[in-house]
């Protein structure tokens, strides 16, 4: 079995597998970087490269070994500890300690990249903070050691932990590993993929202009969908008005008195007559709202006034089905800048849905309060960075109905868009409303959303910027 050739690094594709660590990184920056995190931590820092040259120098001459490299024999056993250190190899990716006579400690990392080990970083002498005493090696170093000035010499070295060290390392390591791969990136960009960045962008090129095109189409798909839900709906409520026309002078014995069954049969006639009629002024409604084509009439709207108007309105509803309907919203408080007859039907609509899914001895209550929209809600011009928050009127429509599961809170706005539940089925309805009534507050730079009820039930939230103020 024939094995598949591996890919070759990114070292052989760019640099080759030889190149040293003085070749990928700056000298002059290396030492800069080195200086720096030395100016930052205080802990010597050497950098060797793979064949143990030293390539950047971090560090001062400590007292404490000054002084030792005075007396000949501890000069003796600290030079065969440098070279000591020098020659450890922690391997690639790795590190190691090494402990040092007078209680230091010096911390070796491997300085590796693309699987290959470049050179090594030396940390050190440092003092541990666990030594507090003179160590028996230091005391043993030499004969002549003069133990007095030692313990002042040694107070004097650069005290930290082994998991700083460890966390100073991780960091310049991460950061020659991304000097090292701009390096790298920028090479293999310019030599081997410039052709390849040519193509991608003439094929870049080609699926935008399908897609612009792809756009253009869709647009005018949309535009010639919305006229002509407006042209049938227009023509098709002529005839249906006639319609229920003539059902209501039916039943009104205007031809005749009529069977209880032929009563009955005009009742159905002209209840459905209503609810094709409410579908197609949706319809228009709809086209309007997208074509942008709708008249909005502003003025000075009392809030109570029109939750006043939508209560009156639904209470036969309620009564009806054995609902109870609240309204707490007092007079002459909230004051919103907007159509009084589009706000009605934002209410009216949301209302009205409440009592069809609030079972009987439920309660559907609408109530407002205080509020604030951020400066970008329902706004996309530009003074929007500059105004903050403005107050607001949040209205809040409750109810202790079916609830609406949070997965389908955001969905239930877009048009057409039914819960797929049996309850949705059994109380009807086109999918129209939702998405009418979130585009109506969006048109008052509003913003509407829905919450659940615990335990049951759902609310429908309707913030809406208002001038708050007395009537008069």
């Amino acid at each position: 079995m024939v094995e598949s050739a591996q890919p070759p690094s990114l070292d052989a594709l760019t640099i080759g597998r030889g190149a040293p660590l003085e070749e990928l990184v700056d000298r002059a920056a290396l030492g800069e970087l080195v200086a720096s995190f030395y100016e930052l931590f205080r802990v010597p820092l050497r950098i060797f490269n793979a064949e143990g040259r030293i390539l950047a120098d971090a560090s001062h001459p400590e007292p404490l070994y000054v002084y030792l490299d005075s007396l000949r024999r501890a000069r003796r056993v600290l030079a065969e500890e440098i070279s000591a250190v020098k020659s450890v190899d922690p391997g690639v990716g790795g590190d190691a300690i090494y402990p040092s006579v007078t209680g230091s400690a010096y911390r070796i990392v491997s300085i590796a990249y693309d699987g290959r080990q470049l050179g090594r970083m030396i940390f050190g002498p440092f003092l541990p903070l666990a030594i507090r005493e003179l160590p028996e090696t230091l005391l043993a170093l030499d004969p002549d050691l003069d133990v007095g000035e030692v313990r002042i010499l040694l107070a004097k070295m650069p005290r930290a932990r082994q998991e700083t060290v460890g966390q100073i390392a991780n960091h310049l390591l991460r950061t020659l590993d991304l000097i090292l791969f701009s390096g790298h990136k920028a090479l293999l960009t310019s030599k081997m993929h410039l052709a390849s960045i040519r193509e991608s962008y003439r094929e870049l090129e080609v699926k935008s202009q399908r897609l612009q095109e792809a756009y253009d189409r869709l647009k005018e798909l949309d535009r010639l969908k919305s006229n002509f839900l407006a042209t049938v709906s227009h023509e098709l409520r002529t005839p249906l008005t006639s319609i229920i026309g003539y059902g209501e002078m039916l039943s009104e014995g205007i031809a005749g008195e009529l069977t209880t069954d032929q009563a009955d049969f005009v009742a159905t006639i002209r209840e459905k007559g209503e609810q094709l009629l409410g579908l197609i002024k949706g319809l228009l409604d709809l086209s309007k709202l997208e074509s942008g084509t709708m008249r909005v009439s502003r003025e000075l709207v009392d809030m109570a006034t029109v939750i006043a108007d939508v209560q009156l309105t639904l209470a036969p509803t309620a009564r009806k089905k054995g609902v109870t309907f609240e309204a707490t919203v007092p007079a002459g408080r909230y004051f919103v800048w907007g159509d009084g007859e589009r706000l009605r039907q934002v209410f009216l609509n949301l209302a009205e849905n409440a009592i069809k899914f609030t079972p009987a001895a439920g309660t559907v209550t609408v109530s407002a309060s205080d509020g604030t929209l951020d400066a970008g809600d329902g706004d996309d011009s530009g003074h929007v960075l500059f105004t903050g928050v403005r107050p607001a009127v949040e209205v809040r429509v409750t109810d202790t109905g079916i609830g609406i599961p949070e997965s389908e809170r955001l969905r239930v706005f877009d048009t057409f868009y039914q819960i797929d539940s049996s309850s949705t089925r059994e109380q009807g309805g086109t999918g129209l409303g939702l998405s009418i009534v979130k585009k109506l507050v969006e048109g008052h730079a509003g913003r509407i959303w829905i919450e659940g009820n615990d335990p049951s039930g759902a609310v429908f939230a309707v913030l809406l910027p208002t001038q708050q103020g007395r009537a008069g």
